[in-house]
């Protein structure tokens, strides 16, 4: 039972300890994440085109985050961070597995690219706030879905933008990333916990009830043809903008 003393945190350590044993190979698209590698181009045209409408930013810049801040919960080796610092933004990233922090940190540097990484969990930021928020496939593998978003929305500027994704809770999302995905090795097996899924009812829930607004849901799907697409069907996968309220 927690006291007083006993530091508040949504870090499950069996999850952390899970994506910490991946490190070594994170960066290999043929690895472990290799299913993190197929996702990321999808990922990244969602952020940039919420980004855009946001901000209203100049499609034709090279750096069209520079002067805002941004920060990647559960970065894990840095995917995400390190286009996102590619596009002019000043990135922190915090993971809760240090294997995965300090894989990030070498791949950073032998990029040219300064990262601000950190293990720990979105409660150890201290008050500190970014313009961007991302969070990407992190809250089904946290310990108190509730209290990891009222991190997320506690970490948001005024004017900020906070992007979320995560697997629905259907039984699609069971067949394909657990029965399929996991049962043939593409994902490691125990990567996920299908009962921990949450539906866009249930995350859009916690948001609002953190003093956040949904501004855009999207669907993440997979095509045999052209593999991750952005789609309106959310049965699988789904992305969540919002705003401050």
């Amino acid at each position: 039972m927690a006291n007083a003393s006993t530091p508040v945190t949504t870090i499950d350590p069996a999850e952390a300890a899970h994506f910490g044993a991946m490190a070594a190979d994170w960066w290999d698209p043929h690895g472990s994440s290799g299913m993190l590698h197929r996702l990321n181009p999808v990922r990244l045209v969602y952020l940039r085109s919420q980004m855009d409408r946001h901000w209203q930013l100049d499609e034709t810049s090279f750096k069209p985050m520079a002067g805002r801040t941004a920060l990647d919960v559960g970065c894990g080796a840095g995917l995400l961070c390190e286009p996102l610092a590619r596009l002019g933004a000043a990135v922190t990233g915090i993971d809760a597995a240090p294997e995965n922090v300090a894989a990030a940190r070498v791949h950073a540097s032998q990029s040219g690219l300064t990262i601000d990484y950190r293990a720990g969990g979105v409660e150890g930021l201290g008050g500190e706030t970014f313009d961007l928020v991302t969070s990407l496939e992190v809250i089904e593998h946290v310990s108190d879905p509730a209290g990891f978003i009222a991190g997320l929305a506690g970490a948001l500027a005024e004017g900020g933008l906070l992007i979320l994704s995560t697997p629905n809770r259907t039984a699609l999302s069971r067949l394909a990333m657990i029965t399929l995905a996991e049962g043939t090795g593409r994902i490691p097996r125990g990567t996920h916990d299908w009962n921990k899924f949450l539906t866009p009812a249930e995350l859009i829930a916690l948001i609002e009830a953190a003093g956040l607004s949904v501004v855009d849901t999207r669907g993440l799907s997979f095509s045999a043809a052209k593999g991750f697409v952005l789609s309106d069907d959310v049965k699988l996968d789904y992305f969540v903008t919002a705003v401050r309220a």
